[in-house]
């Protein structure tokens, strides 16, 4: 345990490094006391937000702190404060688990430091994240530093690799599913019958969530993704651990990959589909693009689809020499069925060792 005073510490009171914070408190409440917009931006996976201040009453405090001192700050947020303490408190004793709760809040400050002095006066158990959430995001962008067993899936837009990726879990396989974290396929097409993208950093902190549950001595299956999938961010550990991890690319006959895109976007609404159709149209040419909303638009959906792998298929020819620095293991797949497809894969990666 990481012990040190404070003016409002408690003898009760534990403080965590990052690393040991997540492990010493699974299973237990995480209190976020920053404001809601801090925690809208970005929190640790499975926090619960019980906001000190609002986003208007920290700005107000803030700006007493730069104008007029740090007392004079303290003052007007006590002022704030104090008519809801008692709500406060509730919350924390509504959301605590056996009398007992983890708090962090920005930098592992004043915030959390004072509202874990309030829950312990109603007899609460509180350890607070030494560092705040700051410390966490660096131990959590670092840690994407120590995968060693990456295996990345590659291959032309169609191919099936999440589909794939999933029936690679169901055999037995760790994998981290990038696209299903992000909410977006990674094409124009992807956000297409998906929820909103979460912020970049809830994104990384999501895939950092997910990591502490895997084995990082046995591989780790990922399907090879640009920098960005849709509006978010890929950590920069991870992008440069991924372009250096042994890829195997795959490459699938066009009528499955015609067919897959067809169940996979034919049902969606034909206004999402020209609305993603015209986000190309920069890279796809005027024309290219009159052809394809013109087939679109007389339900051609086969047609349509072959047009826009033209235009994706150049760009994977273009960016996976890019985004890859060891050479891949190349292999054909006989059809579309993901299960198939997964078995000669795990069976391929076995048999190189990997």
């Amino acid at each position: 345990m990481y012990l040190r005073t404070d003016s409002f510490a408690t003898p009760k009171m534990e403080y965590l490094k990052p690393r040991d914070y997540l492990f010493a408190t699974a299973g237990t409440p995480l209190v976020d006391v920053r404001s809601p917009g801090e925690f809208a931006s970005g929190h640790i996976t499975g926090a619960i937000s019980i906001p000190l201040f609002g986003d208007d009453e920290r700005a107000i405090v803030g700006t007493i702190y730069k104008q007029q001192g740090k007392q004079d700050a303290i003052e007007k947020g006590l002022e704030i404060v104090g008519p809801k303490m008692a709500a406060l408190a509730q919350k924390a004793k509504d959301a605590a688990v056996d009398g007992t709760i983890g708090v962090y809040c920005w930098r592992g400050g004043m915030r959390s430091n004072r509202m874990a002095w309030l829950f312990e006066q109603i007899g609460l158990n509180c350890t607070l994240l030494e560092g705040g959430y700051k410390a966490y995001r660096n131990a959590a962008l670092n840690g994407f530093l120590d995968l060693k067993n990456l295996l990345v899936i590659d291959g032309p837009t169609g191919s099936g690799k999440t589909d794939i990726l999933h029936a690679i879990r169901d055999q037995g396989e760790q994998i981290l599913d990038l696209e299903g974290l992000a909410n977006h396929k990674g094409s124009a097409f992807g956000n297409i019958g998906l929820p909103e993208q979460p912020t970049s950093q809830q994104f990384q902190n999501n895939l950092h969530h997910k990591l502490q549950k895997l084995d990082l001595t046995k591989r780790i299956w990922i399907e090879r993704e640009g920098m960005t999938i849709g509006r978010v961010y890929l950590p920069q550990p991870l992008w440069t651990t991924m372009r250096n991890a042994q890829a195997i690319a795959i490459h699938l006959p066009m009528e499955f990959r015609v067919e897959r895109l067809v169940d996979d976007y034919g049902a969606a609404p034909k206004s999402e589909l020209e609305k993603s159709i015209r986000k190309l149209q920069q890279n796809l040419g005027g024309q290219n693009m009159n052809e394809a909303l013109e087939l679109l638009e007389n339900a051609k959906l086969p047609e349509v689809t072959e047009l826009l792998l033209r235009y994706y298929d150049k760009r994977y020819a273009f960016s996976k020499d890019k985004y890859l620095d060891r050479k891949p293991i190349t292999t054909e797949l006989p059809n579309g069925v993901a299960k198939t497809n997964a078995r000669l894969l795990i069976d391929l990666a076995n048999y190189h060792k990997l």
